[in-house]
């Protein structure tokens, strides 16, 4: 509350003097016993610009405290922040380094959140889109033209068994089918039946070094791609060479395809040619390197 304001009088300054007349007063009441000069004071000489004795003081406010200041000072904070945040984006050379840190808080985030046994929603042969109205996506061409009779899987990186793996190999590890829903990033989506073996038989017969953080893919049309350990390691992962129950397709990806239901469709790379396990990355994928989320999980 702010304290009353001082009107300036002195005490007893409207009473007349006792045994005096009464006397309008020109000039401040507090001169009134000198205004009227004797014989022996010279009048004063007053000039119209002479400040009177008594001025009403300033109106006083109470003072702030360095915790209300504090306050005060975090909420008005709190209300710029979204506009100092916009004035940023509108700044050309923050836009991209913006998006970049916040996709990248982004996927650490999912990345820590990710659960490493559990499992996308399988579903019932019923509920499958049919064979014909799965869509074909490709990066460059729909047929890379890989010759069947000389592919094989070339495997490098951090494991004990390097080398060329054909086929046939690859098909003799233990075999799966599931039935999972594939989700484009164009907004799209579809259930489709994968079969072939999990990633993680693979890694265990090369003899991939599991606390590398990632597995890295080529392709036949120079497609690339990179998987976090963790989903490469997931039970659903599959280096797939079938579609419903028969042999890949040159436009569906044969010979090799991922099958990666935990993550969005770029991330499962169709023509495999090449499988890198590593620590150290010199690109990442073919769509995050032009900006998309490196981890993209479902």
């Amino acid at each position: 509350m702010e304290p009353e304001d001082n009107k300036g009088q002195t005490p007893g300054a409207d009473e007349s003097r006792q045994g005096e007349p009464e006397k309008i007063a020109t000039e401040p009441a507090a001169k009134a016993e000198t205004d009227e000069p004797t014989s022996e004071q010279p009048k004063a000489h007053v000039t119209e610009t002479q400040a009177p004795e008594t001025q009403a003081p300033a109106i006083l406010r109470p003072r702030m405290s360095e915790r209300e200041f504090g306050h005060v000072s975090r909420r008005g904070l709190l209300k710029v922040a979204p506009v100092l945040a916009l004035g940023a984006f509108a700044i050309p050379g923050a836009q991209e380094w913006l998006l970049k840190k916040g996709l990248g808080f982004s996927d650490w985030a999912s990345g820590v959140l990710f659960r490493r046994e559990h499992l996308a929603p399988i579903f019932d042969d019923s509920e499958l889109t049919p064979f014909e109205k799965f869509p074909i996506n490709g990066y460059d061409v729909d047929d890379p033209g890989v010759i069947f009779e000389n592919w094989t899987l070339t495997v490098t990186g951090s494991v004990q068994k390097p080398g060329d793996y054909k086929l046939e190999q690859i098909q003799a590890l233990p075999k799966m089918r599931q039935n999972t829903r594939h989700v484009c990033v164009e907004g799209w989506d579809v259930i489709g039946r994968f079969g072939g073996t999990r990633l993680s038989n693979f890694l265990t017969m090369i003899g991939a070094d599991t606390t590398a953080k990632f597995v890295t893919v080529t392709c036949a049309d120079d497609y690339y791609e990179t998987i976090d350990m963790a989903t490469a390691l997931h039970p659903q992962t599959l280096l797939c060479w079938e579609m419903y129950d028969r042999p890949l397709t040159r436009q569906h990806g044969a010979p090799l395809r991922l099958n990666v239901p935990t993550k969005v469709g770029y991330k499962q790379a169709k023509y495999l040619t090449d499988l890198k396990v590593t620590s150290v990355l010199d690109r990442f994928g073919y769509w995050e390197d032009q900006g998309y989320s490196e981890f993209y999980g479902l």
